[in-house]
């Protein structure tokens, strides 16, 4: 869009190629011609942009100057403009290189947390024989439970086991009867 003849200014918008999700940033350049162009370089700033953080105008900036100063004596109007767009392009790349990396973090960040999550507690001795006294006296609980049970049941019938620990002499019983 020209905005003036003398001295002459005009206005470009530079898009990138659209990246992922159609997602494009965008410039939109202004330059004036001074007097002695193409000999000297034109004033140039950027208008307006899109999605563009800072950082990426400070370096649009850059480019333009350094391509200014390249192309002293020469027609350089399509050059920095080209410039400008690979740099919106590049920008493009970038931005989705940072998703990607975002995602790939994120990704090993969930990974990480799974494998937390079934690493559990490492056995030492300390915390094994902690363990085992509590697992002990849940043990002796449930025991003294269900003997209580059985005593109210009235079920204090003696296992075998137990018969031949409180009686030593049915040890040999069994010998005795296949005698007799």
């Amino acid at each position: 869009t020209v905005l003036s003849e003398k001295p002459t200014t005009f206005t470009i918008t530079v898009t990138s190629e659209a990246g992922e999700n159609d997602e494009t940033v965008q410039t939109t350049l202004k330059f004036t011609y001074r007097e002695k162009y193409p000999d000297e370089t034109p004033l140039y700033e950027i208008v307006s942009q899109e999605n563009l953080d800072d950082n990426d105008v400070t370096d649009i900036i850059k480019l333009l100057e350094q391509q200014a100063e390249e192309n002293l004596g020469m027609v350089m109007i399509f050059t920095l403009v080209s410039a400008v767009q690979e740099k919106l392009n590049e920008i493009v790349d970038q931005i989705k290189t940072r998703r990607e990396e975002e995602k790939k973090q994120k990704e090993r960040e969930a990974e990480e947390e799974e494998k937390q999550r079934f690493h559990g507690t490492p056995v030492t001795i300390e915390n094994f024989l902690s363990w085992k006294a509590k697992f002990d006296a849940e043990l002796l609980e449930i025991k003294r439970k269900k003997m209580k049970e059985e005593e109210q049941a009235g079920k204090n019938k003696l296992s075998g086991k137990q018969l031949f620990e409180m009686d030593h002499n049915l040890d040999t019983s069994d010998i005795q009867f296949l005698e007799e």
